[in-house]
């Protein structure tokens, strides 16, 4: 009989996970995760409420001997990313995640886990829930919609929390505890333009580019993998100047913090010029997987008919627009001087969307310096001002500077090693965590970020392994004993 995830070692946290997988909780949709986590505190006298912020925010008294131990606070994000295959069915906001055991790794069929970061919550509700861990006090705080610009902790009343600690559960390497990450920022660049008339003659086309293993755009973002968005530029444009054809519709990406996988557009072309298009279509796809072998395989570029839209972007524009997503920057625009091996600064060219007279352009920033920070941002509205757009700004989030001094992190660092005999790495990282914000709401707080190990968050590809997460288990248990 197929074994179920529920079932996998330590139960403690995998019966928990399996009950997230059943609670659909798409970022911005979370009135139903809302429900369960409340309800499941109560049926197991926990006490809990949701704040004004849309957290909810639990409490356990610390066990016999150990009042007066430092308060920890355990903190995840309820919320998940909604990114599936394109032949996929499922609905994020009412289906639950259907699972399966691959080897070592737990998978979703055709949908992102939800692992980033429900394995942060069900390692909380194992600690609520236990009869037998020792530990000082403790609170717990999942935030709501962090993945969409981090709005539960930044809208945290600093009377909520009374801990000394936080231990965010929410980084994706076993063995790594993470000291500091990098800000971001959404920029959004749009239009509004009045369509203009098909030429007679013309035929209606899409083209789809499919293929692309997408990620996260924090921690995947150097990896070299392909943009849709930035390939489909290349295509476009091509397509504009050899063959006549002009720009209907853009559709690529839908989320800011995922490296897009896909992108189509819908295209008229003069009859004449078909084949040659659909010849340029068949020469771009080899050049796209030319250039990325070893990194992306089987990627497509497909032409097929399309009904006739009801107007196209004006020529001027639509070479504006097309010319700002060539040049825009995407991916890596440096690493840390002093920790080279870290990336520094990056811009994802997440989400375009044209059609029916409007232009909308998102991209998210990141940076663990203000500095860069505001340089990618004029880089960008530089960009975007010369196409005709409109620059607005927001979600930012600082950086969360490390502290190397940090007691947490040092005892951590001991417990790790008398447990396992092995040597924990001490890391900053790319991607955007909370612990920024909640350090400014609580500059007092000894913070840290850890847990077990996922792999391509962010995508259908996500992964969460197994081992990884009993021996996780091994150490928070060890270390709530400890503080």
């Amino acid at each position: 009989m197929e074994k179920l995830i529920k079932d996998l070692d330590p139960q403690a946290v995998w019966s928990n996970f399996y009950l997230l997988t059943q609670v659909p909780r798409p970022s911005g949709h979370l009135e139903k995760i809302h429900h369960f986590l409340l309800d499941w505190a109560r049926e197991h006298g926990i006490e809990a409420f949701k704040d004004e912020a849309d957290n909810i925010v639990m409490r356990k008294p610390a066990t016999p001997g150990k009042e007066d131990r430092p308060c920890a606070v355990l903190q995840a994000h309820m919320d998940m990313v909604p990114q599936k295959i394109e032949e996929s069915t499922h609905n994020f906001e009412t289906d639950p995640i259907e699972t399966y055991i691959d080897g070592d790794w737990v998978k979703a069929k055709g949908t992102t886990l939800g692992s980033d970061d429900g394995m942060g919550v069900a390692a909380i509700m194992a600690v609520m829930e236990s009869q037998d861990i020792k530990h000082g006090p403790l609170e717990a705080l999942i935030t709501a919609n962090e993945e969409t610009g981090m709005y539960g902790v930044k809208n945290l009343s600093a009377e909520t929390l009374k801990g000394d600690i936080l231990l965010n559960i929410d980084n994706e390497t076993m063995g790594e505890f993470v000291i500091g990450s990098a800000g971001g920022i959404n920029i959004n660049a749009t239009m509004k333009y009045k369509e203009a008339d098909l030429e007679e003659g013309d035929i209606a086309v899409k083209v789809s580019l499919r293929g692309l293993r997408g990620g996260h755009s924090g921690l995947e973002i150097n990896e070299g993998r392909g943009n849709a968005n930035k390939l489909m530029a290349r295509f476009v444009r091509q397509a504009i100047a050899d063959d006549e054809a002009r720009l209907c519709s853009w559709q690529g990406g839908n989320m800011r913090n995922a490296i897009p996988r896909t992108a189509s557009v819908v295209m008229t072309v003069p009859l004449e010029n078909y084949d040659d298009f659909c010849e340029l279509a068949d020469y771009c796809q080899q050049v796209f997987c030319d250039e990325f072998r070893g990194v992306e395989e089987g990627i497509t570029l497909t032409v097929e008919s399309a009904a006739m839209p009801s107007g196209r972007v004006p020529e001027e524009i639509q070479d504006n627009l097309v010319d700002a997503l060539m040049a825009c920057h995407d991916g890596v625009l440096r690493n840390i001087p002093s920790i080279p091996s870290v990336v520094e600064t990056s811009s994802n060219l997440g989400i375009v969307e044209i059609g029916d007279g409007d232009a909308s352009i998102l991209i998210l920033a990141r940076s663990s310096s203000e500095t860069m920070m505001e340089y990618i941002q004029e880089m960008q509205e530089s960009c975007f001002s010369m196409a005709g757009m409109k620059i607005e700004y927001g979600g930012h989030y600082g950086a969360w500077q490390p502290n190397f001094d940090s007691p947490i992190v040092a005892k951590m660092v001991g417990v790790y090693h008398r447990t396992f005999g092995e040597e924990a790495k001490v890391e900053v990282c790319h991607a955007g965590l909370e612990c920024s914000i909640i350090g400014s709401v609580y500059p007092k707080m000894d913070l840290v970020s850890f847990g077990p190990t996922l792999r391509s968050p962010h995508t259908p590809d996500e992964r969460c392994n197994i081992p990884s997460v009993a021996k996780f288990w091994i150490f928070l248990k060890a270390l709530l004993e400890e503080i």
